[in-house]
């Protein structure tokens, strides 16, 4: 599915008026969409429903909807707002079933407005959907905020129902206005629009319903932005043969873990595993081997050289002469960024020397290093296909043009909006300000596929695709739960994935993990261990469809 602006969903609703579907017949749709999604969560007979109509097409869908709801036996009322129904057909449609009409114009002191909402058991936004162009000021902010005002007074709140897009938020950018009425419920129509999936605008939209409203697919061709789908990741879940063997799943390398952050080790190899990785392996530094070794019996370990319980400069050796046949590689969950983990993170994901990054590491030029000899490091020729997460991404963010010195030919990067504001030299609110954007231009910059993680989490190429996550899930909220993500990520890319669909397959099935978690524990008091039994439920949820 893809995810317009609004001005490519204008031109897509132009091309389809010129090529025959019309604009009445696109109200139409939109309209009988909005009743179908009302009617099968409610019972919509004898309900007081209350219209907030505009003037466009917005407000002409909320005339339709007002229309069969009252077929449907609610009682309808309609509140005009700067709508001229001289031949509008819509509106003689309302008029010929006797539904209440009331003007803005002509309600003084918005009383008919106040006792309406009052009574209301329904409330439903038809007023600019995705036309927002300006901030909301004069009669349209008063209207909100009486209705809002109403809203909020009272002990039993209504459903509220936003046509295409609560007024109020810009449609692009997800700011929303002071004024506007959070929906409960918001049927958006053709495509959904980028403003539903980033903050804060998006914790105003409530549940969101697409429909098509019969847009022709060959339309939306040319725009880049998709959101993944169950259909989707369903198609790339890997096959499961009866004749299969633990090799025909993939191996995987799990190099995390330190002293201090033991349960990131042990949530990124037991995700690969729970995603169907054949085997998979964890590279430990020594004291850590046992803490996680005694929890995850289904993994295979490699215990790699350490100080003070982190990883340390000789374990690229021990690595160089085991990585052979591992289809994925995953490193950074819990590492630290101690110097002497950095040195071992940079002798085996760079090609330069140690003391040749010694001179560049920003923070930590070493006196004198640009007259030392420096000896060429043991880190392997080629690395499998990679995911780098965490503390990985933390030291690689200290080391100038550090995408230029990468090992492998295009890894998975997978930061938190922090880690990105690091590994971009940015604040975090500029981060956050425009994910899309920032994710598309990091990918394309570094060469690399980049998971920007979050609310919606973004999934970017070099090549310009950029893949959004439908999973704003408060029960993903807890530390480990990155791990889980890299882990799966990692799992999928050993059974063969290509790195960008792993990383597509991993983010849908940590989000969907969570999903099912939030639902049988609640929000609060998960953790990212819960997340682990879930992922094969989440697999199966897609294999039934």
């Amino acid at each position: 599915m893809k995810v317009v602006t609004a001005e490519e969903m204008s031109r897509i609703e132009k091309q389809a008026d010129a090529g025959g579907l019309t604009y009445d017949q696109m109200m139409e749709n939109a309209g009988q969409a909005v009743v179908d999604a009302m009617a099968e969560r409610r019972d919509v007979a004898g309900q007081r429903v209350v219209i907030l109509t505009g003037p466009g097409n917005n407000g002409g869908d909320g005339l339709v909807v007002g229309r069969h709801l009252h077929d449907l036996e609610a009682e309808v009322s309609v509140y005009l707002w700067k709508r001229e129904t001289t031949d509008d057909h819509n509106f003689e449609a309302v008029e010929e079933r006797d539904i209440p009409v009331t003007r803005l114009d002509e309600d003084e002191g918005f009383e008919t407005l106040r006792e309406w909402i009052a009574k209301a058991d329904i409330v439903i936004d038809a007023l600019l959907g995705t036309g927002l162009s300006r901030p909301i000021e004069g009669t349209l902010a008063e209207l909100l905020g009486v209705a809002g005002q109403v809203i909020a007074e009272r002990a039993d709140a209504p459903w509220i129902v936003a046509v295409d897009m609560p007024t109020g938020i810009y449609s692009d950018t997800g700011q929303s206005d002071p004024v506007t009425v959070p929906a409960d419920l918001t049927i958006t129509f053709g495509l959904p629009k980028h403003g539903q999936f980033l903050f804060p605008a998006a914790a105003d939209i409530g549940e969101l319903v697409v429909d098509d409203i019969e847009v022709p697919c060959e339309l939306t061709a040319d725009v880049e932005l998709e959101l993944t789908t169950a259909d989707t990741v369903a198609d790339l879940l890997p096959a499961r043969p009866l004749d299969a063997h633990k090799g025909t799943f993939g191996k995987a390398l799990v190099v995390a873990g330190s002293v201090n952050y033991t349960g990131a080790a042990y949530l990124a190899a037991a995700a690969a595993t729970r995603v169907g990785a054949g085997l998979v392996t964890a590279g430990l530094p020594g004291p850590v081997y046992p803490v996680v070794a005694s929890k995850l019996s289904e993994a295979t370990y490699l215990v790699l050289a350490h100080d003070m319980g982190v990883l340390a400069p000789g374990a690229v050796k021990v690595l160089r002469e085991n990585i052979e046949g591992y289809d994925a590689l995953l490193v950074g969950c819990g590492l630290t960024q101690e110097e002497a983990t950095a040195e071992f993170l940079e002798a085996f994901l760079l090609v330069e020397t140690i003391e040749q990054r010694r001179r560049t590491r920003v923070g930590f030029a070493v006196p004198g290093a640009e007259e030392e000899e420096t000896e060429k490091q043991e880190a392997p020729s080629s690395l499998p296909p990679t995911v780098i997460d965490g503390d990985g991404l933390n030291i690689l963010a200290k080391i100038d043009e550090w995408w230029k010195k990468l090992r492998p030919e295009q890894a998975i990067l997978t930061p938190h909006p922090g880690e990105m504001s690091r590994l971009r030299d940015a604040e975090i609110g500029d981060v956050q300000a425009d994910r899309i954007e920032v994710a598309r231009e990091a990918a394309e910059k570094w060469g690399q596929i980049v998971v920007l993680k979050g609310a919606y989490t973004v999934i970017a190429a070099p090549d310009g695709r950029v893949t959004l996550n439908p999973f704003a899930e408060p029960a993903l909220a807890t530390a480990g739960s990155g791990d889980v993500l890299a882990g799966a990520i990692v799992g999928m890319l050993a059974q063969g994935l290509t790195p960008y669909d792993a990383a597509v397959a991993g983010c849908y099935l940590h989000g969907l993990a969570g999903q099912l978690v939030g639902a049988e524990l609640g929000s609060a008091g998960a953790v990212a261990g819960d997340l682990l039994p879930a992922l094969p439920h989440a697999i199966q949820e897609l294999e039934d469809l």
